[in-house]
Formats: structure tokens, sequence, C-alpha cells
């Protein structure tokens, strides 16, 4: 740019009374969902094992069709390629045709050598998404030579804003998997089994410095505990000669 198996649910309370029946002491307490916030999923998916920080989505629904009629984007540009995966031909981004608010999203994604391409939250303004919407990023990390890039611009990371704990990018050409929670002011990000990056959206009170004092740069200038949380979800086309291509996208709504 400048130019998101176990499934992962929300985190369940024990919850019921035991009346003066003897009989209802012998009963099992009834499980009552917790109420969805971002701390609830937060600590579901921090309880799963490392090598089940991705959920189960097989069963989730496809934020796509396959024909792209439920998608918004620059006619031309997106299409699905003789493998069956969605890719661009040009840096134009293409948009769910509806908002998303609290959600899971699940996806694998490749790029070609050199690629930068990213996942895109909570957009209200598709015509100038850049200033307010939290974007992460997909880069092709192997491409990058050492002091060349800070680290928010690292693949898994949140551009601009939050470098991903981990440098886990395949090598271009290879599948990837992403799962991005977004629930309230609060984005989470694994990657290959992974997790990149745990934010609370709240602490960004400045459109300049990032909470750790780095700078956020100039053209993202929307704070983003101001932005809403809710939007449409979207991805990044073709930077140059090098395409992202996606796959297996499915969201869940919480």
């Amino acid at each position: 740019m400048k130019t998101l198996p176990l499934f992962v649910s929300t985190a369940f309370i024990l919850a019921g009374c035991v009346g003066d029946n003897p009989a209802a002491d012998t009963k099992p307490a009834a499980k009552t969902p917790a109420p969805v916030t971002a701390e609830n999923v937060v600590r579901a998916a921090r309880a799963q094992p490392a090598r089940r920080v991705h959920p189960d989505s097989s069963n989730w629904r496809t934020l796509f069709d396959l024909d792209l009629a439920n998608a918004e984007f620059e006619q031309g540009v997106w299409f699905i390629n003789d493998e069956g995966d969605l890719t661009a031909n040009k840096d134009s981004a293409i948009w769910s045709n509806r908002d998303y608010q609290n959600f899971i999203l699940d996806f694998e994604y490749k790029l070609d050598p050199g690629a930068n391409s990213g996942c895109l939250v909570y957009c209200v303004n598709k015509k100038n998404w850049i200033p307010g919407t939290v974007e992460v990023q997909l880069l092709d990390d192997n491409a990058v030579q050492p002091g060349k890039m800070n680290g928010t611009e690292r693949n898994g990371g949140l551009y601009g804003h939050l470098a991903p704990k981990v440098n886990n990018a395949k090598p271009a050409g290879e599948w990837n998997r992403m799962t991005v929670w977004a629930v309230g002011k609060r984005i989470r990000v694994a990657v290959n089994g992974e997790v990149t990056v745990d934010a609370d959206l709240s602490v960004w009170k400045d459109a300049k410095k990032n909470p750790d004092g780095s700078d956020i740069p100039s053209w993202l200038s929307v704070p983003w505990s101001q932005i809403p949380t809710h939007g449409r979800i979207g991805f990044q086309g073709r930077h140059g000669k090098a395409a992202p291509y996606f796959r297996f996208i499915r969201v869940k709504e919480l």
C-alpha cells in the first residue's frame, strides 16, 4: 500500500441455579453463551492450542460467490483464473456488497514475487478507503531487503500501525492461511498457525503517532479510536506486475 482444526467460538460461561430439590443438585449446570464482546472472542481464541489457532471454517459462508455477483469492484479487474483462484490485474480493491460487524474472516492467499496487497476491514467509504480502513498487510516478505521496510509494513501486521509479532510468510508462490477476528475495537490476526497481532484499536488516539511513539504514515489520517467498528470487507488488487491470489474466503458473523 501507498502508495483476517477447531472452530473458534465466543467464550462460554457456566450458569445455573440449584434449587431445594436434591435431584437437581445432580444435574450438570447449564451452559449459557456469554455476550459477543471483543474480550470473550479473543479469550476463546487464545484458549486454543497453538496448532489449532485457525478455526474450522469449512461450513462457513463464502464471502464472494463464484461468479462474483455479490462483490463490488471495477469491472474487468477482478476475476477467477483457470485454477479457480480470485485474482486481479490492477491495483483496485474488491469489496463485499454489504457491511459486516463482529466477525471472523478466514482465507488462503499466495503472492507473486514482490507482491504487496492487503486484507481490508471496517471500510465505510469505498471511494476513499485508505485514511480510515484497517489494513492487514499481505506482503512477499522474502523479497524485502533487511532495513528497507519498517515493521508495520510486514506481512501479517496492521499497515502503518502495528508490526507483526512473527514474520512467518511463506515464499512467493506458496499458499498462506490467514484468520482475522474483528470484534468491536479488537483486531486479532493469525498467519500460518501463529498469532501475528492482537490489537485494541481504542488506544490509537492520534493520527500521527502510534502508541509506541512511531510515526503513522500521513495518508492514514483517521485515528483508529474514532473509526466505526463495522463496514465492508475487501482485498487490495495487483501492484505492478505482482499479483495476489485468494481462495477459500469464508466469513462467520458473531
